[in-house]
């Protein structure tokens, strides 16, 4: 569902207003930048029930945290993102989803130094989870988007994702998980970073149908965890043909169950 509107707190932006998990949020989005859809949704949807605080990197409009909030009602939350337009979004969102009282917004690069973190109130070894849907293609790879917020949301080397996980990892408390949703033809650098910093990784592949080749994973990592790697089945998000979701997954989309993983 969308119905397209102006804003008078972000003035510069033509919006939408979309509907997630089977109309328990209504998002105002951006017309033309990046838009949060079912990588969002999914993210989310992955965080553990036993989640008390929730930290979005790269929050853009707040789909992803806001997901994670309504799953978890006891939760609180931090979004981040260093892009002013978007984080009026998300703060937006943010109150008109009636999570003031649990969620604040951080204007901060995710990749900044650790004092530069902290002095903008970003918190050490505190979030029982943390997630981030970082930009998927390697600078100089794929297509860049007219939008620059979009290409901005797209596009980053593989310093810079170590740099993401590297303030994921501060960030999250002692056996906190850390969880990104991310490209299989970008995996190799984040699945890099990830090892050198969490145990019990845990990777869950995506299909979009059967018989393809995944295109999407969630990457899950523990602080502090000594455990091995892990592969899980894959999860196929269509069938066979259609734009339906499969049974399994359907029931995440319309905000019925959470990913169970």
């Amino acid at each position: 569902m969308s119905l397209d509107h102006t804003s008078k707190i972000v003035k510069p932006q033509s919006l939408t207003r979309d509907a997630f998990l089977g109309g328990r949020l209504t998002v105002s989005q951006s017309e033309s930048g990046f838009r949060a859809g079912l990588d969002s949704v999914l993210l989310g949807a992955a965080i553990a029930p036993q989640t008390t605080s929730l930290l979005d990197l790269g929050c853009g409009a707040g789909v992803a945290a806001l997901v994670g909030l309504t799953h978890n009602p006891a939760a609180s939350g931090v979004l981040l993102d260093s892009n002013a337009s978007a984080l009026a979004l998300a703060e937006l969102n943010v109150a008109e989803n009636g999570f003031a009282a649990r969620a604040r917004v951080l204007l901060l690069d995710a990749t900044a130094r650790g004092a530069l973190r902290s002095e903008a109130g970003l918190p050490v070894d505190h979030f029982t989870s943390v997630i981030a849907n970082p930009p998927f293609f390697t600078t100089g790879r794929g297509t860049l988007a007219d939008d620059g917020g979009r290409a901005d949301a797209r596009h980053m080397d593989a310093e810079a994702l170590d740099l993401w996980v590297k303030t994921a990892a501060a960030a999250a408390a002692p056996r906190g998980e850390v969880i990104f949703i991310h490209t299989v033809e970008s995996l190799a650098p984040l699945l890099a970073a990830f090892d050198a910093r969490f145990g019990a990784v845990t990777l869950l592949p995506f299909l979009p149908r059967p018989g393809r080749a995944a295109t999407r994973v969630l990457v899950r990592g523990i602080k502090g965890s000594r455990a091995p790697l892990k592969m899980l089945a894959p999860r196929m998000l269509h069938g066979e043909v259609g734009n339906a979701f499969a049974a399994d997954i359907d029931p995440i989309f319309r905000g019925e169950s959470r990913l169970i993983w």
